[in-house]
């Protein structure tokens, strides 16, 4: 049973609005998949490791510093100049490393290069004795 207030007319539309308003239950679902996607990455880490808490700064190149790159074929070049092997480049990493300041190693190497020739140049680098290796990155597009 309705009121009926005296302005409204005998036959006007008095049926009940039998719809459901789904809006709160879409904002729910939306907040709990929010909820899910930003914690599954965490629940999904099986390996149990300690990483380590360096805060990153922006260094500056010195002069000194050794800077190697990898095309996307996998050629080494030292500075601009190509590298004939991994033994040349060994030699030319040792002589850099006995210089006083220790140099940086800058390792600029093409996003399509393998992982094996970056590895190779980091391997290097180790058998050689430098102590700091970077690798140099464009910075994202605005």
């Amino acid at each position: 049973m309705a009121i009926r207030f005296p302005h409204q007319l005998p036959d006007a539309d008095d049926a009940l609005m039998a719809s459901i308003n789904t809006t709160p239950l879409v904002d729910v679902m939306l907040v709990l998949l929010i909820i899910f996607l930003i914690t599954i990455p965490v629940v999904n880490s099986s390996i149990a490791v300690t990483l380590p808490r360096e805060a990153t700064h922006e260094s500056q190149a010195l002069p000194q510093n050794v800077i190697v790159t990898v095309d996307a074929q996998g050629a080494v070049y030292w500075f601009d100049q190509p590298v004939a092997n991994n033994d040349a480049l060994v030699a030319q990493l040792a002589r850099a490393a006995a210089q006083q300041p220790r140099p940086e190693l800058d390792i600029r190497a093409d996003a399509r290069a393998d992982y094996d020739a970056v590895g190779r140049v980091v391997y290097a680098a180790q058998q050689a004795g430098i102590e700091r290796i970077g690798f140099l990155t464009e910075p994202p597009s605005p």
